[in-house]
């Protein structure tokens, strides 16, 4: 009998949540800064939640090189992630399950950097469980999608259901792990 990838899924987050992966982050934020972007290119990226990698750096450094920055804003279940302008100082709000999001105008992503709880070398992850980005990426049809995490996050193979979506790439303090056919 196969399981069920969606009980699997939730009795993963169960354990990683516990444990979150752990790993340097100034390595991470060096290696996302060494990614070869798209002059130019809208990048989202996130505000870290408790637990997660403080990427800001990173995300102040790429508005410095002149991409535009966009941070998501949680919207209702069920829908895709609505992305705001944001740039260093600007003031950020609350938003569901404890996020912060910007102020500014929305605007759509070119390339969107993606938080996970786990990580396969098939490039596919494991998230919190809402769908929002898997529902995102699904709609921003060609948006380059990089995830970020460290290595102690990898398994040996997330489960994968009918709607998750594959990442391009996937980011950690040691390597970038790229699809065929993404340069990086």
């Amino acid at each position: 009998m196969v399981a069920d990838p969606d009980d699997a899924k939730r009795a993963l987050r169960v354990l990683l949540r516990a444990a979150r992966g752990t790993g340097d982050a100034a390595s991470l934020i060096a290696r996302i800064l060494a990614l070869s972007l798209p002059d130019g290119a809208v990048v989202a990226g996130v505000w870290p939640l408790p637990g997660e990698p403080d990427l800001v750096p990173a995300w102040t450094a790429l508005a410095g090189r002149g991409h535009p920055i966009v941070l998501p804003e949680t919207t209702r279940r069920g829908q895709a992630l609505r992305f705001r302008r944001w740039s260093p100082g600007a003031p950020m709000v609350s938003g569901r399950f404890g996020t912060l999001h910007p102020t500014g105008e929305a605007a759509v992503p070119q390339i969107v950097f993606v938080p996970l709880l786990a990580w396969d070398t098939s490039l596919a992850r494991l998230g919190y469980g809402g769908g929002y980005y898997d529902r995102t990426l699904q709609a921003l049809q060609g948006v380059r999608a990089i995830g970020f995490g460290f290595e102690s996050q990898r398994l040996d193979r997330v489960p994968v259901g009918p709607y998750d979506v594959r990442l391009d790439a996937i980011v950690t303090e040691s390597r970038v792990l790229a699809g065929e056919g993404v340069s990086l």
